[in-house]
């Protein structure tokens, strides 16, 4: 590894450390020519599927296009941004451990949707109504009934009803 303040190809590990989450080491480095450290983080070089697109056409999976799909589903949401990142995490590891070359995207989109349904139902519906294509409010309460038919425990207290009564209402 080269020295990022002198460029000399000579650096030495002095420490190396599992990264908080687990998924990279963090090496501490010293040039060995100007004695400066540094860190370097390593992890595994997993490469990602093709992605099949809906009309046939292939493109390189791009993980900075799955980051803004989620955060902008996700954008003045009250959900942590560390739920994100592990939801992030989680979809990056399944797609880039999948034994196939190339993945469907809309087997990417489900696995997304799927993730957004369990971090905020509003995220959820606003990715729906894109990923979906919905072309009226009618679309929207079929899939907003949908929703709370198959997660009817996960209302989460933070949000209010997406259909129906709210506390109080009677």
């Amino acid at each position: 590894m080269w020295c990022p303040f002198c460029n000399h190809t000579d650096t030495r590990v002095v420490d190396s450390r599992l990264t908080s989450d687990g998924y990279q080491i963090r090496r501490r480095r010293e040039c060995a020519h100007c004695g400066a450290r540094f860190n370097t983080f390593e992890a595994p070089a997993l490469k990602a599927p093709n992605v099949i697109k809906s009309n046939g056409s292939r493109e390189a999976f791009d993980e900075e296009k799955l980051r803004r799909g989620m955060q902008r589903a996700l954008e003045k949401r009250p959900v942590e941004t560390q739920q994100v990142e592990r939801a992030l995490r989680d979809l990056l590891r399944k797609i880039r451990t999948l034994e196939e070359p190339e993945v469907p995207s809309s087997s990417i989109g489900d696995w997304v949707a799927t993730e957004l349904a369990r971090l905020d139902q509003v995220a959820y519906v606003r990715f729906a109504s894109v990923y979906r294509r919905f072309e009226d409010v009618q679309a929207f309460r079929e899939e907003i009934e949908r929703l709370e038919r198959e997660h009817p425990g996960a209302l989460d207290t933070r949000q209010i009803q997406l259909l129906g009564q709210r506390d109080g209402d009677d």
